[in-house]
């Protein structure tokens, strides 16, 4: 836990989110001094609270997914619990939601209706395909903005169907592009006096965005680029090969100066000098070729020898690391990349660490995600609601 005041400190956010895009964009926020708000419906609350690995019927992914956040149930059917989240609304500096363009509309607290209540309020919309255009009614989570943002066709291998990343990478990446809108929303309104602004972050444009040179090679070559496997075309060698003991390394050799470095590591001297694989375009050109010599040398050699080898030749290269590795590894471990937390009940865990790092005012985690409604009576009571008027309003079914 870290004294020093945060960077996001005294900025209030209400999330109105579920399961990935709006509360991981929160979840930053949060570990960097932010007061998350988290709103859910009291019959059940996020799904996420349900999803993978369950501890004592709660999920591990919840309590680092809304870690430093705290959990009020409203019902937003109910005028009582629309009323509670004016209230809040009304004081709040950014607002973070992930419903289907429509839904909030519907309930009362569409963009207009917000900004009038507060010209201050900052208003981030996550979405499948925006707020916008003939598919915003669709229905759009992180692997529809995966597939139609161009990063499903270009991930696996030319043989084979395109594939999973492993992870909800399209969430993430929108939620990533969601907080750099909402910061630069709020240092607009703080450092030139603007008004509070919505931020339209679309899943597949998260994606989309990410996709390198794609556009310009299609429009001036009428180039598509396919799945190719785990090398990258014309940035020769880079590829992950299989070491004499079964294991996997990801080499990076790619640069001019270190390819000759690497191919020297190999005991190949005449590859280091052959003037026709001095450059990208040569070697890229002798591809398979290079690929069928680099998969035989790592091949005759235990993983640990192959890195040894390229460490000392400097040369970019890795172990592919499932999750034990890394909790190993003395590189995460001196970058404090697994801190630790407790678990209802007292029981220690690990999560993950807080990045960026920051040199002055750093993210820290204070504790793990709240029961459902755990902060209902704090909450309420700042907002001037009495014990009585609690328990009513919980009777009542408006929480």
């Amino acid at each position: 836990m870290h004294s020093a005041a945060k960077p996001l400190q005294g900025v209030k956010v209400i999330e109105l989110g579920s399961l990935i895009a709006g509360p991981f964009a929160t979840r930053i926020m949060g570990e960097f001094g932010a007061e998350v708000i988290k709103v859910e419906s009291p019959d059940g609350g996020d799904p996420l609270r349900k999803w993978r690995k369950l501890y004592e019927g709660t999920s591990l992914w919840w309590f680092v997914q809304a870690r430093n956040k705290q959990s009020l149930t409203l019902n937003l059917k109910h005028d009582s619990g629309k009323q509670i989240l004016r209230e809040l609304l009304a004081e709040a500096d950014v607002l973070v939601e992930n419903f289907r363009p429509g839904v909030l509309e519907k309930l009362g607290f569409g963009w207009d209706e917000l900004h009038k209540l507060n010209p201050k309020l900052v208003m981030l919309r996550m979405s499948g395909f925006g707020q916008t255009g003939p598919m915003k009614d669709q229905p759009g989570f992180g692997a529809v903005g995966e597939s139609l943002g161009g990063l499903r066709y270009i991930t696996g291998f030319d043989d084979r169907p395109p594939v999973r990343t492993g992870i909800s990478i399209g969430d993430s990446i929108a939620a990533l592009w969601g907080v750099i809108g909402a910061l630069m929303a709020l240092r607009h309104r703080e450092v030139n006096g603007g008004l509070g602004q919505m931020v339209d972050v679309a899943l597949y444009e998260a994606v989309f965005a990410m996709m390198e040179s794609m556009v310009p090679e299609f429009d001036v070559f009428g180039f598509i680029r396919e799945r190719t496997g785990n090398i990258m075309p014309g940035i020769t060698p880079s590829s992950v090969h299989t070491s004499a003991d079964g294991k996997h390394v990801q080499i990076s050799a790619n640069g001019d100066a270190i390819f000759q470095r690497f191919a020297r590591a190999m005991g190949r001297d005449d590859l280091a000098c052959d003037p026709t694989l001095a450059d990208n375009a040569g070697r890229d050109a002798r591809r398979s070729e290079l690929y069928s010599l680099i998969d035989a040398w790592v091949a005759s050699l235990p993983q640990a020898e192959v890195l040894a080898k390229l460490e000392a030749a400097e040369v970019p290269a890795s172990p592919i690391y499932n999750i034990e590795d890394m909790l190993r590894d003395p590189q995460f471990l001196a970058r404090e990349m697994f801190i630790q937390g407790e678990l209802p009940g007292g029981k220690a865990f690990k999560m993950p660490g807080i990045i960026p790092k920051l040199s002055a005012t750093p993210g820290s985690s204070e504790h793990v995600g709240p029961a459902l409604g755990e902060h209902n009576h704090s909450i309420l009571s700042r907002l001037g609601y009495s014990s009585e008027d609690i328990e009513r309003l919980k009777q009542q079914g408006a929480i």
